[in-house]
């Protein structure tokens, strides 16, 4: 529909406008945009604008006015700018929760894990004085850990020995 060029120079156009309330000229956009054109190429651009509707001229030697589709456009172009805003907003925070809560299971299994070890030293150690490896290793040996087969097969063994 129109250049970005020509967007920039009808948002100039709309600000200074609603500022002075007085029709603007080109020369006074070419002050007030950091475009680096000539004022050649500014009128070229508010005469396309002025073609498809966003500006008039009130008379051949006034400056250019916006008209309603301008003030449309532009405020469709923040509403929608904004809308992308807030969804990008939205997608931040998700991601940021998502890396919260996997952050937290990590916490928690490392939790659980130092909970299980700490257990397992506190039967040992409240253990009366005279028990052996083999009462230890009965002990453990309902674990049902990462290494619980392994354990279970030491039970057995516990199990089989305690019999001679």
């Amino acid at each position: 529909m129109i250049t970005n060029r020509q967007e920039k120079l009808l948002e100039f156009l709309v600000k200074e406008y609603i500022s002075t309330a007085e029709p603007v000229s080109s020369k006074a956009l070419k002050k007030v945009t950091d475009l680096d054109v000539c004022g050649a190429t500014i009128r070229n651009d508010l005469q396309v604008l002025a073609k498809q509707g966003f500006i008039e001229q009130p008379h051949t030697s006034a400056g250019r006015v916006p008209t309603k589709k301008a003030y449309k456009y532009l405020s469709e172009k923040i509403a929608e700018e904004k809308e992308n805003e807030f969804a990008s907003f939205i997608v931040r925070q998700i991601r940021s929760a998502h890396q919260q809560i996997e952050q937290e299971m990590r916490l928690t299994q490392e939790l659980m894990s130092s909970l299980t070890e700490t257990s397992m030293t506190l039967s040992i150690s409240n253990m009366p004085e005279g028990e052996d490896l083999f009462e230890i290793l009965n002990i453990l040996g309902s674990s049902k850990t990462s290494f619980g087969q392994d354990m279970n097969i030491i039970n057995q063994i516990i199990k089989k020995l305690s019999q001679f």
